[in-house]
C-alpha cells in the first residue's frame, strides 16, 4: 500500500504517527511524509530562516532513518490558512503524487491553529485531487481516500477508534524524534520538558488502552465515499 502523512511541523510526524508508519514499512508499504509548515517560530533564541533550515535538515534525518519519502509545503509557521489556495494546490499535487491508500493527519480540533488549519487543508484538498479536470498540472487525478486523524497533543479531546501496536517500533521512533534536537533539547534545557519521556507516557497509555505495550490511537473520518469495510492501519 502507498501510505501518505500530512502532519504540520517537521517533528509532528515522529510524536503523533511515527510508530506506526514504521509499522507500515515493516509490512512493505510505501510511506511519504509531507509537512506543510517549516517550524521556523519553535525556538526562542534562533532566528526564524536560521531556524527553519536547521528543521528542515533535521525532518530529512529522521526520514532517512525510517526509510521514508519526504517533501515540505515550507509555509511559515502561524500562516496557514485553510483557505490559501496556494498550500491547497502544492496539497494536491503530494497527494497526486504519493497516490496514497490512506492519508494519516491532525484531528480536525487539536491543540493549535496551524494543526487544526492543516487538518482542514488535507480534508479539501485529498477532494480536490480526485476531480479530473482540476489543476491538470499538478498531476493526474487518484481516488478518494480514506482519512485518519492521529492524537491531539496531550491526548486531550481524541478517543481513539482505531489502535497501532508500535511496540516493535517504539525505540526507533524515540531515535526519529531524537533526531529533532532543536526542539527536544531546547525544551528540556529551557522549559524542564522531557518530550521522549512524554512520548513513551503517551505511548504506554494507549498501549494499556488495548492491551500492548505501547500504541498510537486514530480516529477516523467518518464522510461519505471514504468508509471502508477493511483495516488499512498495520
Amino acid at each position: 500500500m502507498n501510505v501518505l502523512a500530512i502532519t504540520c511541523h517537521p517533528d509532528d510526524m515522529e510524536v503523533y504517527c511515527g510508530g506506526t508508519l514504521l509499522k507500515c514499512k515493516m509490512r512493505g508499504d510505501t510511506v511519504t511524509v509531507c509537512h506543510v509548515a517549516n517550524g521556523n517560530m519553535g525556538h526562542m533564541v534562533i532566528e526564524p530562516e536560521e531556524l527553519r533550515e536547521i528543521r528542515i535538515e533535521e525532518a530529512k534525518q529522521s526520514a532517512a532513518m525510517a526509510g521514508f519519502q519526504i517533501c515540505t509545503c515550507d509555509v511559515g509557521d502561524l500562516k496557514i490558512n485553510p483557505g490559501d489556495t496556494a498550500i491547497h494546490d502544492q496539497l494536491v499535487q503530494v497527494i497526486r503524487a504519493a497516490k496514497p491508500d490512506f492519508i494519516i493527519t491532525h484531528g480536525p480540533d487539536d491543540y493549535m491553529v496551524d494543526h487544526s488549519a492543516v487538518s482542514e487543508l488535507v480534508f479539501q484538498a485529498s477532494f480536490s485531487a480526485t476531480v479530473p479536470h482540476y489543476r491538470t498540472d499538478l498531476g493526474a487525478a487518484v481516488q478518494l481516500t480514506p482519512i485518519y486523524y492521529c492524537d491531539n497533543n496531550c491526548l486531550l479531546r481524541c478517543e481513539p477508534e482505531e489502535y497501532v501496536d508500535i511496540t516493535s517500533a517504539f525505540e526507533q521512533k524515540l531515535q526519529m524524534l531524537a533526531c529533532h534536537k532543536s526542539q527536544v533539547k531546547w525544551l528540556f534545557d529551557h522549559d524542564g520538558i522531557d518530550v521522549l519521556d512524554d512520548l513513551k507516557t503517551f505511548a504506554r497509555l494507549r498501549g494499556i488502552q488495548c492491551d500492548r505495550k505501547y500504541a498510537e490511537g486514530f480516529r477516523v473520518c467518518r464522510t461519505g465515499h471514504r468508509n471502508v469495510p477493511e483495516r488499512l492501519l498495520p
